[in-house]
């Protein structure tokens, strides 16, 4: 497990992908429509190996791939999170047809991936779902609604997490993976303050069997926590990765901006908070890095870390960004900037795949289960 500081060949490759996303994924995000899913840049990513990494990396690998990419190109970023986040259920609990069906596509770009996790009444509370699958036969079929589907409704399939009913609340939750193109199934797009492709889904009746499922009924909420374990202190290294990014722009900015006889910098109440912009983004990084660390080792309390570095690095994030803004002053509201650019996006990550509420209830609960074990 990586301690403090990353290997030279780490350091390196990180490098090499913050010069790729400057090279060739940015220009393809900036030709993309917002919210919309962007198939040429998911090709491009395909195309460089990045796709295959999400499926063949550590949990560590997997956040600096995530906050590299991010530096440059949060489009890219995103739109390889959202491949890995639909398909890792696949890779993990599918059968083999189904890997060999979709997962070749997803890696090389060309098939898109979503999770299919939140509804209109359950997005926090993810036990709390009610879209129904009621048996039919020797299948089921789902009825009702899914919402805030990342890559929705233009995905080519789903990992959709439905109420079987084998136990109340989670132990009564099934994954299953459904084509786009099934029968029933419908959605269309939300308009949302981030550029990303996010949509609802409509489930008329949408007919699945044994072998749509991925693993066995009433084990999907498994699925989708070990999917989410796995991708949370990812998420802190995509905030991890807006935070460098803002504070590199504000270094820059403050350095050279002419103010009052001097320079921005020379001011002590500037330096001092891009001092405390600084500490408080290395110190989520840390953490984000020992969260993987401990994941990828087998070690004790990873939901708990998980918890914590999706938590520490998407609220610094947004502190760090809104600092930066202020710091640039009106040039950084200008549609285009790169802070502004930031803003939009910081804001997300504080809610989804639990929102920051729910981070420290996970927390707290770990942390009392072993008091009440001594």
């Amino acid at each position: 497990m990586t301690g403090f500081a990353l290997e030279a060949e780490q350091e390196e490759w990180c490098r090499q992908l913050r010069a790729l996303s400057a090279r060739r994924l940015r220009p393809l995000a900036e030709k993309g429509e917002p919210g919309r899913v962007n198939r040429p840049l998911l090709a491009a990513l395909g195309e460089e190996g990045l796709l295959e990494r999400v499926f063949t990396s550590g949990a560590l690998e997997l956040c600096l791939l995530r906050e590299s990419l991010a530096y440059g190109c949060t489009e890219a970023e995103t739109a390889l999170a959202l491949q890995g986040l639909g398909a890792y259920p696949v890779l993990r609990a599918g059968s083999e047809a189904q890997r060999e069906r979709w997962l070749p596509g997803v890696r090389a770009g060309q098939a898109v991936a979503a999770f299919a996790l939140s509804e209109p009444g359950a997005g926090s509370d993810a036990a709390a779902l009610a879209l129904a699958a009621t048996r039919d036969g020797t299948g089921w079929r789902l009825s009702g609604e899914k919402c805030w589907i990342s890559n929705a409704p233009e995905a080519d399939f789903y990992t959709v997490f439905a109420r079987t009913g084998e136990g109340p609340g989670a132990k009564g939750v099934t994954a299953f993976l459904v084509p786009a193109d099934r029968r029933g199934l419908s959605g269309e797009p939300l308009d949302m303050l981030s550029p990303h492709p996010i949509g609802s889904l409509a489930f008329d009746g949408v007919p699945v069997g044994r072998q749509d499922l991925l693993g066995e009924p009433g084990r999907g909420f498994k699925v989708a926590m070990d999917t989410l374990n796995l991708f949370r202190p990812s998420v802190g290294a995509f905030a991890v990765g807006m935070a460098r990014a803002a504070l590199d722009a504000t270094l820059a900015h403050t350095a050279g901006r002419a103010a009052f006889g001097g320079v921005l910098s020379d001011l002590q109440a500037v330096a001092h908070r891009v001092a405390d912009m600084a500490t408080r983004t290395e110190a989520a990084r840390l953490l984000v890095y020992a969260a993987a660390g401990a994941y990828d080792s087998g070690s004790a309390g990873i939901p708990r870390r998980a918890a914590m570095a999706k938590l520490l690095a998407t609220e610094t994030a947004q502190y760090v960004v809104d600092h930066a803004v202020q710091l640039h002053g009106a040039v950084a509201l200008q549609r285009g900037h790169l802070l502004e650019h930031l803003y939009r996006e910081v804001r997300a990550p504080r809610i989804y795949e639990g929102a920051s509420e729910v981070q420290r209830t996970i927390i707290a609960k770990e942390l009392y289960r072993g008091v009440s074990a001594r």
